[in-house]
């Protein structure tokens, strides 16, 4: 009869334990709030407000920086660039913007997902590959995206702040 109640205790205290090991198992991160649904395209007059918000940001801080707006497709509607800004920086706003608008969330998404190792993406095709580099924000009016803006020009952190004023200047 001891016998019984000893392993019937070794068995509640086992039971007990694995209950508690899996009580104190850290819970999965919460999903992602679902991305906007498309609305009707961005017109020149709100991205030439984007544009000019990021760019005013930027020459504020001293950054010289390429800024380009796109539709819900991806496709260039404004463009505009400070004296000095690398060449390089035209091409990158603009992919960064169409990175935005065609996955409906900010490029920095990818830069975080690359730096932790998740490069799956990169082996999308060409033409709808995103960049993984902070500075591509949707641009979202009444929850519909209506197109994106990319930065490009300064570190990752600083294109970010440029785009995410431009973005917010047509909320």
């Amino acid at each position: 009869m001891m016998r019984a109640d000893f392993l019937m205790g070794l068995t509640i205290g086992a039971l007990l334990l694995i209950a508690g090991a899996h009580a104190q198992q850290p819970a999965p991160p919460p999903a992602p709030p679902p991305p906007p649904d498309y609305g009707a395209p961005i017109t020149i007059e709100q991205a030439k407000t984007a544009a000019a918000a990021a760019i005013g940001e930027a020459t504020k801080s001293g950054w010289h920086m390429a800024i380009a707006i796109v539709d819900p497709g991806g496709y260039l509607v404004y463009f505009e660039r400070i004296d000095g800004t690398q060449n390089a920086s035209v091409r990158l706003a603009e992919s960064k913007a169409r990175t935005s608008a065609l996955f409906r969330y900010s490029s920095k998404v990818f830069s975080d997902q690359f730096a932790a190792g998740n490069t799956g993406f990169m082996s999308f095709p060409d033409e709808v590959r995103p960049i993984a580099s902070e500075g591509g924000m949707p641009i979202v009016v009444n929850g519909k995206l209506i197109g994106a803006i990319g930065a490009s020009g300064g570190t990752g952190a600083q294109d970010g702040v440029a785009a995410m004023a431009g973005a917010n200047a047509v909320r």
